[in-house]
């Protein structure tokens, strides 16, 4: 049977959403392996045999965090010899496309980003020209390594579990590879919001809240969901980057999308058009956003919006 190997980094206390995507994906491709770097608590050990991981992978260093991804990326190809897995399946963050790359040249793979969807033969789906069009790409290398957008595919679970077996993996030394090392982290401080890649919902707002994310930050609240702003919003220094949706900023595909007072510029289109509900809100009825929006409002965010969240609210209980 064929197997394909997903790369969990630093799962923390429990799995991800997008972990479980990606094991879901897996599964359809053949048997499921997983590599995880990180402590590795039991519940996320547990959670990842319910999810059908046949084997799980730990490298032997303990110190993969303390460099760049370079070390990342070898103890994935050691991991890819030792379980003869013909797909790799990685996030699509900055840092999993660079392992995607690196791990690319050290295999001779093919290497597939932006990734929607992935059909039982391994034929990808991705997004490409700033999210423009969708396409459909496959690997005709011995081993595919794909990195996959979070809210892709719907979460399924085996209807069989079991305990994974596990497996230390030796990291081979690689003196380039370890040649830049971390010095320090900050962590960021937690707002009780989902993550911004990982929620289901998110409420962004660009030049049109004018410096005010209050309105918004109330809507998210109301819906549980994230909090997301154009470049417009985060140059002007009225949000910070790490909200930032965009093409040079973070791509989200929700479940809803609320757009408040942003245009919809092709940068910004890149990093959403996947969301499966997209609610745009604008004064101005020629703006772009409403070419891809499902449903539009043509108004003043600032009177939209909080009548919105207080009827959310009422039937909220």
């Amino acid at each position: 049977m064929a197997k394909a190997l997903v790369f969990i980094d630093n799962p923390g206390t429990a799995l991800k959403k997008s972990s479980l995507e990606l094991l879901t994906i897996a599964r359809s491709l053949g048997e499921a392996v997983v590599a995880v770097n990180g402590e590795l608590h039991d519940d996320v050990a547990a959670a990842l045999g319910a999810h059908g991981a046949s084997v799980l992978y730990r490298p032997s260093a303990t110190d993969l965090d303390d460099y760049l991804v370079g070390p990342k990326a070898a103890y994935l190809a050691a991991a890819v010899e030792a379980s003869g897995a013909g797909t790799v399946l990685l996030e699509n963050t900055a840092d999993g496309k660079e392992i995607a790359a690196r791990l690319g040249v050290k295999l001779n793979a093919g290497v597939i980003t932006d990734v929607v969807g992935v059909d039982a033969d391994g034929t990808a789906h991705k997004s490409v020209l700033a999210g423009s069009y969708t396409t459909t790409a496959k690997a005709r290398t011995a081993v595919a390594v794909l990195t996959v957008k979070p809210n892709s595919v719907d979460v399924e679970a085996p209807a069989a579990s079991g305990t994974p077996e596990a497996v230390t993996i030796d990291v081979p030394a690689d003196a380039t590879a370890n040649a830049a090392r971390v010095t320090g982290r900050a962590e960021k401080p937690a707002s009780g919001r989902p993550e911004l890649t990982e929620a289901r919902i998110v409420v962004a707002g660009g030049r049109g809240v004018d410096g005010d994310f209050g309105p918004l930050e109330e809507l998210a609240d109301a819906l549980g969901g994230a909090l997301g702003a154009s470049r417009a919003a985060t140059d002007a220094g009225w949000i910070g980057h790490d909200y930032q949706v965009g093409q040079t900023g973070k791509t989200v595909s929700p479940q809803l999308y609320i757009s408040a007072g942003i245009s919809g510029a092709i940068q910004q289109k890149a990093g959403m058009q996947t969301s499966k509900v997209i609610v745009a809100i604008n004064k101005d009825a020629e703006s772009p956003i409403f070419e891809i929006a499902d449903f539009g409002i043509i108004g003043d965010l600032f009177k939209v919006v909080p009548q919105a969240t207080e009827e959310i609210k009422k039937r909220k209980g």
